[in-house]
């Protein structure tokens, strides 16, 4: 028998009724304070992809981080608030027991599915011109977390500072990425993979100060076919700061696949502590 992806062992969900399912962090996507968020909102959308009522594909994700996941078991409820012709929308939220016993939420999210139709389509955002992965060497990490070790990383610019001596003068990053080790890439790989910038203010800034996604959005421009042709391939991942300002900052990326497909973008908002 095949031992199942780290990803797929990390999200896999249970259900217990009809919008609800179990599920349990995974110490292989362990992070400062919990799990890695991008795995958390991975496993957001795999109760969106399971559920037995769901329309079409999904088109956008929104999570907010509202308390540190805890390690160990939660609940997830996931359910359809609105079913249109060709859009679903969802509301969708996890839970653990507080002090009390009583159930906390720690994470809401809502989430967009439809029906995609062929039309004229464009791409409007060119992926940058930039290496080949072969002509990049794999980032040379040590982290003192779980979660960076389940991606391969080879930055083109905006690599982890040497020097944290608070003279960064840009928070543009540009590497290319991919599951380590390969996995063919699905939703909610994807929405894991908008998640693996490390925090733009510590690239701006050089310095590496306590930070935490408040909110993070993900908009999803290929369907299961396109996800299913770029496989177990490298993804141009491109993410900047805009906004540094009083304790938060915002961040907005980009996903490519290696024939220069925008696969996503996402945006998110990020709490810092000086």
């Amino acid at each position: 028998m095949t031992t199942p992806h780290s990803l797929d062992q990390a999200i896999a969900l249970s259900a217990t009724g009809p919008h609800t399912y179990s599920g349990a962090t995974s110490p292989a996507y362990g992070n400062m304070v919990g799990p890695f968020g991008g795995v958390t909102a991975a496993t957001v959308m795999q109760a969106v992809m399971l559920h037995p009522e769901r329309l079409g594909e999904p088109i956008s994700l929104t999570v907010n981080y509202a308390a540190a996941l805890a390690d160990g078991p939660f609940t997830l409820t996931a359910r359809p608030v609105r079913t249109n012709r060709s859009t679903q929308h969802w509301l969708l939220e996890i839970t653990q027991p507080d002090a009390k016993g009583m159930p906390a939420t720690v994470l809401t999210a809502t989430a967009v599915t439809a029906v995609r139709r062929e039309t004229w389509s464009v791409d409007d955002e060119p992926m940058p011109v930039v290496p080949a992965p072969d002509g990049v060497p794999r980032a040379n990490m040590a982290p003192q977390v779980a979660w960076p070790r389940r991606y391969a990383m080879r930055f083109i610019t905006g690599a982890i500072p040497e020097r944290w001596d608070g003279q960064g003068d840009s928070s543009l990053l540009q590497m290319w990425v991919r599951d380590e080790p390969g996995r063919v890439l699905d939703f909610p790989g994807l929405t894991a993979l908008a998640d693996v910038f490390y925090p733009r203010v510590w690239l701006r800034r050089a310095r590496p100060v306590p930070t935490g996604t408040v909110s993070m959005t993900v908009y999803f421009h290929a369907g299961p076919a396109q996800l299913a042709a770029t496989g177990r391939g490298w993804l141009l991942a491109q993410a900047r700061g805009q906004v540094f300002r009083n304790g938060f900052f915002d961040q907005t990326a980009q996903l490519w696949n290696e024939a220069g497909l925008l696969l996503a973008t996402t945006h998110q908002i990020v709490y810092y502590k000086e």
